[in-house]
């Protein structure tokens, strides 16, 4: 079968090879990929800018029908379409694991890092790991589960929206638009996203569609901190940093009112970020660093999904899996907002 394969350490490194057909374990089901997304991280990959074990096949993010079962099993069969998390190897035993944090496990290796992941025809997951695909959606829908999840998790589990709240949202990405939906579906009452020019063309065109925001700020040409004060009066009551961009960070921080809370999501592919601190601590800020997704964020995010509250059909593009490097081009230039490999044989 067709694989992307991280092959070395390094910049670059990546190429498509013929991998074999993964040979499943007793508590494990083989997965006929239909869709898996390309998800930021992958690119970071591909820069050498966030941890993995090559060679490793990349891809975390799926959808696909479930071709054969171990016989230790009971829960899934052939012919079941399914999603999966991709807390693979997580030890079980750490106090993380003991307490339901499987995500954050030091001995987690994922698919599509630390072991062999989704951008192939075929994929091994265990049955622990795996979610059933709702009557009614979509492979296609159902392979942004993984991104949803996460912000279900940090959004709703963690960050805990109250009706009202006045959200802002740093970034335009599917991570802030799925962020966007999921504080309107919690009640919020102002959402204001906040992007670049860049973004006003393509972006904020699938924003306007999916109505998720309230009021846009384009941060080049406004003062996104002016801005958010003159709508809110007070500050934002949570900021959703999804962006990763050090002047976006500075912004939430000077943006939020007294004892708000900073919900970051976003990754920077800098080692350090500086952030005004004093002003954080005089300000008596909540900060929630979020890292992965849980067993119930994907619960809530394929519910979401299914019922159409949370929106994706706009975010995506799909493209064959030989057209990795101009998707992954895209989505570094802003051309494209989520795309999804199909596999080739």
């Amino acid at each position: 079968m067709k694989a992307l394969v991280k092959t070395a350490k390094g910049e670059g490194n990546v190429e498509i090879l013929d991998r074999p057909l993964p040979k499943i374990k007793k508590d494990e089901v083989l997965i006929r990929v239909a869709y898996s997304g390309i998800c930021g991280t992958d690119i970071h990959i591909l820069h050498d800018q966030f941890a993995y074990y090559p060679p490793v096949i990349l891809g975390h993010e799926f959808a696909g029908e479930v071709v054969e079962v171990g016989e230790d099993v009971t829960s899934y069969r052939k012919g079941d379409q399914v999603v999966g998390e991709p807390h693979n190897l997580a030890c079980g035993k750490c106090y993380l694991c003991r307490n339901g944090h499987i995500q954050n496990c030091k001995d987690k290796r994922s698919i599509g890092w630390g072991i062999d992941g989704a951008f192939t025809t075929y994929l091994a997951m265990p049955e622990k790991l795996l979610h059933k695909i709702p009557q009614g959606l979509s492979l296609k829908a159902a392979a942004m589960a993984e991104p949803t999840a996460i912000v279900a998790h940090q959004l709703l589990e963690r960050a805990r929206i109250t009706p009202g709240d006045n959200v802002v949202i740093m970034g335009v990405g599917p991570i802030a638009l799925l962020a966007a939906q999921m504080a309107r579906v919690a009640g919020a009452g102002k959402i204001i996203l906040c992007g670049t020019t860049g973004d006003v063309e393509y972006r904020l065109q699938i924003a306007k569609e999916l109505n998720c925001f309230d009021v846009f700020v384009d941060v080049i040409k406004e003062n996104a901190v002016e801005v958010i004060m003159r709508e809110t009066e007070i500050g934002a009551d949570i900021v959703v940093e999804a962006s990763g961009a050090g002047s976006a960070i500075v912004t939430a921080i000077k943006a939020l009112k007294k004892r708000g809370l900073l919900c970051a999501i976003g990754m920077t592919a800098r080692e350090r970020v500086e952030v005004p601190w004093n002003e954080a601590m005089m300000k008596v800020l909540d900060v929630q660093f979020n890292m992965s997704s849980s067993y119930n964020g994907w619960e809530i995010a394929l519910k979401l999904l299914a019922s159409g509250k949370v929106n994706v059909e706009p975010m995506i593009g799909v493209r064959p899996l030989s057209g990795w490097k101009e998707a992954f081009s895209d989505l570094e230039q802003g051309k494209a907002m989520k795309l999804l490999l199909t596999p080739e044989e």
